[in-house]
């Protein structure tokens, strides 16, 4: 018998497949592959610019002007989500009376210059609101305590210190609110400038999240 020849009782062969060379690219694949990678490139930072301009952004305290609630180099989460919402519902972004938030600030010096910077303070007044700062303490006025009521007692925030100097009485208009550091002796807020505009309002905060031990939601 011929040993090439298979015998009827001998099992059928299984085939495993060829052996094959090493597989080789077209032009076609290398180009995709590259720009592929160019798109990555290219989205990854739209996308984190996109976040920081309308979603959150992360800061860093630079001074004592909230302290204690605040220390410097504390490292925070700000919500932007309400003001970009606010924006395209074509409203004014009005935080809430206690809020902590960031906003912008143009500071102007002698010669006429021009500054601009970032601020971190706590909302004590809201738009309709009488704000009246006498006697080292800030009473508000409105239409639910026409006798007035002293938010820095009422408000749990934590504690205010500092003598809260100055003598004020304003009224915050629609799309402004009012705010005040809690260090109040080395602060730069509303009792030097007046209410600001909500337009220039960043976000709110509602994280830190270093120093490790001191992370908190707000």
């Amino acid at each position: 018998m011929n040993p090439s020849t298979p015998s009827p009782s001998d099992p059928p062969p299984v085939y495993v497949g060829s052996r094959r060379g090493p597989r080789r690219f077209g032009g076609g694949e290398g180009l995709k592959s590259v720009l592929s990678t160019l798109a990555i490139l290219i989205i990854a930072p739209v996308i984190a610019l996109t976040l920081t301009t309308y979603v959150f952004q992360s800061y860093e305290v630079d001074g004592p002007s909230m302290e204690t609630t605040l220390q410097n180099r504390d490292r925070l989460i700000v919500l932007k989500v309400p003001k970009t919402w606010a924006k395209i519902t074509g409203n004014d972004f009005i935080p809430n009376r206690g809020d902590v938030v960031v906003f912008n600030y143009n500071e102007i010096f002698n010669l006429g210059t021009e500054q601009s910077r970032q601020l971190i303070k706590r909302v004590i007044g809201l738009p309709g609101d009488r704000v009246v700062v006498k006697d080292g303490t800030i009473t508000v006025y409105n239409s639910l305590h026409p006798e007035g009521f002293q938010p820095d007692r009422t408000l749990p925030y934590g504690s205010v210190i500092g003598e809260t100097s100055g003598d004020v009485d304003v009224r915050v208009e629609a799309g402004e609110v009012y705010v005040c550091g809690d260090n109040r002796d080395n602060s730069l807020d509303s009792r030097s400038f007046g209410p600001i505009k909500a337009s220039d309002i960043v976000g709110k905060l509602i994280f830190r999240v270093f120093p490790l031990n001191k992370a908190d939601l707000f």
